[in-house]
């Protein structure tokens, strides 16, 4: 890690500004995206890195933070592709369109900018943070949910399509993380996510970790495993326990 050559978008708080701080911590050179200026550029000065802010969600958006990483530093060994949303209230259209940009496309962007130079190189690095949401599901919120399931699927077919050839894909997929955007969660989120959430230092520490053995899913809750293997095996099982656990909440809020 030390010396590698890293970006980070939606690292202007939360999971993204901890694996920021994380990975300069042991020497890497950073680049700080995130939608806000000011907190990416707060970020950046924190760790001594280089803020670049911009739409992780726009196609012009990556190629020039891409562009600019390459500049700054060289390269890229690392892209964290972190920028996420979690829309709340009514799911119109809006809610989903803004979901499906930046929770899956912003993803597919930053691939088709980076796969061609890490192909020729051998080797490059992927992280898609795609939330427990996208191994078992989120009720509540059906775009994040949605959205978060695409993410990964998009993880996989790239790891499961460019292994051998040097690229390695992770998925980081936690639960509840002590964040703004738990904090800004509803009713239902409160309650499925607070009694278990975990730091964003806790989060950082289980991606530096996996790092070491290119583990596909990286996960701070490690019973995350347990459950999703349920949802394969019995997936009608895990979808009653699931609803049950959608009345109780109704219930509760009633």
């Amino acid at each position: 890690m030390p010396g590698a050559a890293v970006v980070v978008t939606g690292a202007g708080s939360g999971i993204g500004a901890a694996l920021a701080e994380r990975f300069a911590a042991v020497g890497a050179r950073v680049v700080v995206n995130d939608l806000d200026a000011e907190a990416a550029q707060a970020v950046a000065a924190r760790i001594g890195g280089h803020a670049c802010p911009g739409d992780a969600a726009d196609p012009a958006g990556v190629a020039e933070l891409v562009d600019f990483a390459r500049r700054r530093l060289g390269g890229v060994d690392l892209y964290c592709a972190n920028a996420g949303v979690a829309p709340a209230g009514d799911a119109d259209d809006a809610a989903w369109e803004t979901a499906w940009r930046v929770n899956v496309m912003s993803h597919v962007y930053a691939a088709r900018e980076l796969l061609p130079y890490w192909l020729a190189a051998g080797r490059g690095r992927l992280l898609v943070t795609a939330s427990a949401a996208g191994l078992l599901t989120m009720l509540g919120n059906a775009p994040y949910a949605v959205t978060k399931h695409a993410a990964l699927s998009f993880a996989e077919w790239l790891r499961a399509t460019y292994a051998h050839r040097g690229i390695v894909v992770q998925a980081l997929c936690p639960q509840g993380v002590r964040t703004p955007m738990l904090a800004a969660g509803d009713a239902m989120s409160s309650a499925l996510l607070d009694a278990t959430a975990v730091t964003t230092d806790r989060v950082a520490d289980c991606m530096l970790e996996a790092l070491d053995d290119d583990r596909f899913l990286v996960l701070p809750h490690p019973q995350v495993a347990d459950w999703y293997a349920h949802r394969a095996a019995d997936p009608d099982r895990w979808l009653r326990g699931m609803n049950r656990l959608q009345q109780q909440t109704e219930h509760r809020d009633a």
